[in-house]
């Protein structure tokens, strides 16, 4: 997954890059390419997500958090999943579908003229977002529960 969106950023540049030389140096609009661009950052983040929770890259307040033992932090971040991770994860999961649902329903496109038809497909990542990291949550609370049975 990490390597699939690490490419989705390159051609989202490339794809803004473009927008840019056609709007400012050939003056020539191009709503669909634009709107690329929107729909493959939205995908490298909804997709990357997970990802970046895997690596333990995601952002958090070191001040403390940089101080404590290796069992301490494990602690933390049980919590952090348990009580904070999953709800949200669920929270979202559940809130997203009738939403997503609704887009398939009407098989909602752009509101822009010219552009891409199919936004109900990329609203569709949302819940999978949510699933993704909640079993990516899911993984990491296993993982630290090991790690706090096996640093008694």
């Amino acid at each position: 997954m990490g390597r699939a969106v690490s490419w989705l950023t390159l051609i989202m540049g490339v794809v803004t890059g473009l927008v840019v030389i056609l709007r400012y140096g050939f003056d020539v609009g191009a709503v669909a390419l634009q709107e690329s661009a929107i729909y493959l950052h939205a995908t490298a983040f909804m997709l990357g997500i997970a990802y970046t929770a895997k690596l333990d890259e995601h952002v958090r307040v070191d001040v403390l958090y940089s101080r404590l033992s290796e069992r301490q932090r494990g602690w933390v971040n049980l919590l952090g999943h348990l009580v904070f991770l999953l709800p949200v994860c669920l929270t979202l999961f559940f809130s997203s579908v009738p939403y997503v649902s609704a887009a398939w329903r009407i098989r909602e496109g752009s509101p822009e003229v010219g552009g891409i038809p199919g936004i109900f497909v990329l609203k569709t990542l949302i819940p999978v977002m949510a699933l993704l990291l909640c079993l990516q949550g899911l993984a990491e609370i296993a993982r630290t529960v090991r790690l706090l049975m096996e640093t008694r």
